[in-house]
């Protein structure tokens, strides 16, 4: 499955033209395609429709907390992002250390190339 962060927005807007045209949409897009597969198959019915406005308002009702932890496996951007910059910044402080130790002749040259390279692999 995909891994890419789902968004409360998308999903509302999925889930209300599900009520103008093929419902199910937003299933699709949140990962539960068996879902996805009933609501187009009871298309003829206006069960799906309803549902599909229904999911629409409750969407958009939710926090962001509250969508993340539902649709994306509890992480939310905000939590991400500030993991990535205490990470570099881990990095950043790690890079300066060794270049002292490298200034101060402990290490060589090629020791600080490896070691610098090791901790860029790191970021990415």
């Amino acid at each position: 499955m995909l891994t890419k962060r789902k968004s409360r927005s998308v999903a509302a807007v999925l889930a209300f033209s599900g009520t103008l045209t093929i419902s199910g949409l937003h299933k699709f897009y949140l990962g539960q395609p068996l879902w996805g597969v009933l609501y187009v198959l009871l298309s003829w019915t206006p069960i799906p429709k309803v549902a599909s406005a229904i999911e629409g308002v409750w969407y958009l009702a939710q926090d962001e907390e509250a969508f993340d932890r539902n649709f994306n496996l509890g992480k939310s951007a905000a939590r991400n992002s500030q993991k990535a910059i205490n990470q570099v910044g881990a990095i950043a402080d790690a890079m300066r250390e060794l270049d002292a130790l490298r200034q101060d002749g402990l290490i060589s040259e090629y020791e600080f190339e490896q070691k610098r390279r090791q901790l860029l692999d790191q970021i990415s």
